[in-house]
């Protein structure tokens, strides 16, 4: 199995302290947030990592990173979704299967090697505010119905995609259609798998999301031992 973790977005949400640092590089008591992803990730053959925005610094922290000896960069020239991202490794992923991750959230370790178990599927963590996420409905035996985003008037707690995923090496034959933001979206390629058998619903233990200001100070008191 291959990873890719998509890295290449501006964090305009965590200025200004993302003006000269990429979001994927900001500590995380004592570790850049890429260093915890890369760190937590199952055996993989092979790490891509798609970056744009301040790409030589990410670049940078690969070449001296000591998790992953097999990596590569995609640069993604210009950023068109997490979509876009994703089929712009194709060229680069050689494996039957691919981990593809957000990188600017962390995950417990265990949900990834669960995750990995499976020949496709998405992780989920339950949320209060599921008109913020794209939730996930499921199917009597637990796999993948549909993937409805930022839906309104659902009673909490719902289960969330926290941007982790295993995809076939098939994904990259997909054709990904342009979303109203004129963007290309990954979820529309969890859509396109899931109606050609069961995808499943990993559900994640832990999940530390790093999106925000807010977010990012509270993670530097949080309890981050799933994640080592």
């Amino acid at each position: 199995m291959d990873a890719v973790i998509l890295a290449a977005g501006k964090g305009t949400r965590l200025r200004p302290h993302t003006e000269t640092v990429p979001k994927p590089l900001l500590d995380v008591q004592g570790r850049p947030i890429l260093d915890w992803i890369i760190g937590a990730l199952p055996p993989v053959e092979r790490l891509v990592v798609v970056v744009n925005y301040l790409a030589n610094q990410i670049e940078d922290y690969l070449a001296n990173q000591t998790h992953v000896k097999n990596w590569t960069t995609v640069r993604q020239a210009e950023p068109r979704g997490t979509g876009d991202a994703l089929m712009s490794c194709k060229g680069e992923v050689t494996s039957d299967r691919v981990m593809v991750l957000n990188g600017d959230d962390l995950i417990g370790r265990a949900d990834l090697a669960n995750l990995a178990t499976v020949p496709m599927g998405i992780l989920a963590h339950p949320v209060h505010d599921p008109e913020h996420y794209g939730i996930l409905f499921r199917n009597a035996d637990g796999t993948l119905q549909k993937v409805v985003e930022k839906a309104k008037g659902l009673t909490p707690p719902q289960l969330a995609n926290i941007g982790g995923y295993v995809f076939p090496r098939a994904v990259f034959n997909l054709t990904l259609p342009l979303s109203p933001r004129n963007e290309y979206e990954i979820t529309d390629a969890v859509s396109q798998l899931a109606a050609t058998g069961p995808f499943h619903v990993v559900a994640a233990n832990y999940w530390l999301p790093i999106g925000t200001i807010e977010q990012w100070n509270a993670a530097q008191k949080a309890d981050v031992s799933a994640a080592k």
